[in-house]
């Protein structure tokens, strides 16, 4: 990291939320300042001459290294200053286009800053969490392979290897959606916002459960309540994968646990449900009895959740647990007869290498789990990666790049292939996370709601109830009904959550007549 403070100005109101997130791209590790500004005079009025800008005799902007990029009525303007002087300008027409403008906009930038800092970014320009559902609606209007390709390529500057990710994935989730009648059923997700103890990098709904333990019950009750009444939610409209997360579901005892599984089980309609995931996420978590109902009451898929195999890193990230526990949960869970079980890593934890890394698949490798999700590490403002910054210096380092591309290659050559992929802001080299499964043994709820084409019911602390309405004219709309994260306020507001929906629905129609 340099000393060098950049800035980028954003002196127009357009497109804000695009290119903040790429310009940053380039600037990670580096002090980057964002402003907008209020200067709102006619783009064709400034003037690029002797290395500054120049509105009529005025110099409008003071920098002294950074980026200002301003979107005018009939043409923009992106110009690079280091040490005063402006060393990169482009300038160009305004399309009629929202986003034909925004991309021409977006290349420009790109094209400047990279010329300018050395880098490239493996996504292009697109910055969204779901590059894959651009891929995903083409694929679906019938739009042939090259041209997709061409399209990734050309417009968006993503690289061959992303590029051919997208299609992977998107080819791969449009054989499975097609076989499912997604759009006149519903996902359901249940979130259990309790931990054995909250990890560094996480910035989830989750709180420690020895210091909550007094409020489980009264949430299972609470948590019952909304059960009930979102099961009269959509009646005549079935189910199609249900998932419990969190948090950590198995942090429940195994008596608890039977009666949640049980009670969706009996208020829901589940006859069309094509699979149930239970978060057993933390091996500390696990006990045999808790397997045993998980099996006997009919969960198809659990994720054990190592993040790492190094108990290094494990101490340095806040498990408590070894990795000798995560093979023993996971060898226990085998034994009960489950034959679906993810694990999860992370790219980018603090002082991990390669070597590391290739530690952590190998030892993966011998347990032989049937999926395998891959998350480049996100520093999110609630994490106490973020909170408790100094005490976690080297997280997200630069060889992340490399660490990503050797698990593609380990998945690819123990029979994982790439089924669903969405990014983070703020994750190490720009990159993204990435579920490899064998085939026909995808996550279905990951994929739903990453290419958000079903409705989501959300239930519990944190619960963010995710909307789908019918296409009209092509366009997809989605709203969110979220229900609040603190255990406490969510216990004692569950009627206020519960109306949240049913006022909600009260006014919409989510399914076509």
């Amino acid at each position: 990291m340099s000393d060098i403070t950049y800035q980028l100005i954003l002196a127009g109101d357009l497109f804000e939320q695009e290119l903040k997130p790429l310009v940053r791209s380039f600037f990670q590790g580096e002090s980057l300042e964002i402003s907008l500004t209020d200067w709102d005079e006619e783009l064709e009025q400034v003037r690029f001459a002797d290395g500054k800008l120049y509105y009529g005799e005025i110099e409008p902007f003071d920098v002294e290294n950074g980026i200002i990029v301003h979107t005018g009525e009939k043409s923009f303007s992106v110009a690079f200053i280091k040490a005063g002087s402006v060393t990169s300008f482009e300038e160009g027409k305004v399309l009629p286009d929202r986003k034909e403008y925004r991309n021409t906009l977006a290349r420009a930038i790109y094209r400047i800053l990279s010329k300018e800092t050395g880098k490239t970014l493996p996504w292009g320009i697109l910055t969204g969490v779901r590059p894959t559902k651009l891929v995903y609606e083409r694929l679906e209007a019938g739009e042939d392979e090259a041209s997709i390709r061409e399209g990734l390529k050309k417009e968006y500057l993503c690289s061959d290897r992303k590029t051919d990710l997208s299609l992977k994935v998107a080819k791969r989730e449009h054989e499975i959606l097609s076989s499912l009648d997604y759009e006149n059923q519903y996902s359901l997700y249940i979130g259990i916002p309790f931990c054995p103890t909250v990890c560094a990098y996480c910035s989830f709904t989750s709180f420690p459960v020895k210091g909550y333990e007094g409020l489980v019950e009264p949430y299972l009750e609470a948590l019952f309540k909304e059960i009930d009444a979102a099961a009269k939610l959509f009646p005549g409209h079935g189910i199609s994968s249900v998932y419990f997360g969190g948090g950590t579901p198995t942090t429940l005892s195994a008596t608890q646990l039977e009666r949640l599984i049980l009670k969706v089980r009996d208020t829901f309609d589940l006859s069309k449900c094509r699979e149930f995931t239970v978060e057993a996420g933390r091996p500390d978590s696990i006990t045999d009895d808790k397997l045993k109902v998980i099996k006997d009451t009919g969960v198809t898929r659990i994720s054990i959740n190592p993040q790492s195999m190094n108990d290094e890193t494990l101490k340095k990230i806040g498990r408590c647990h070894t990795v000798k526990q995560i093979e023993e949960a996971f060898e226990a869970a085998r034994k009960t007869g489950l034959d679906n079980i993810n694990m999860d890593i992370i790219l980018g934890l603090e002082g991990e290498t390669i070597k590391e890394v290739e530690n952590t698949l190998r030892q993966i490798k011998a347990l032989g789990p049937e999926s395998l999700t891959v998350h480049t590490l996100a520093l999110k403002r609630a994490a106490r990666l973020v909170t408790e910054k100094k005490n976690f210096e080297g997280s997200g380092l630069s060889s992340v790049a490399d660490m990503v591309e050797l698990t593609a290659d380990f998945a690819a050559e123990n029979g994982l292939l790439p089924y669903y992929l969405y990014r983070q802001k703020n994750m190490a080299d720009n990159l993204e996370n990435v579920g490899y499964s064998k085939k026909g043994l995808e996550c279905l709820y990951n994929i739903l709601i990453m290419e958000e084409v079903q409705t989501i019911l959300a239930l519990g602390a944190g619960g963010s109830s995710k909307f789908v309405f019918p296409k009209v004219d092509g366009n997809t709309r989605i709203e969110r009904v979220e229900n609040v994260k603190n255990v406490n306020h969510y216990i004692d507001r569950i009627d206020e959550m519960i109306g949240r929906k049913e006022d909600f629905l009260a006014k919409e129609t989510v399914f076509g007549s």
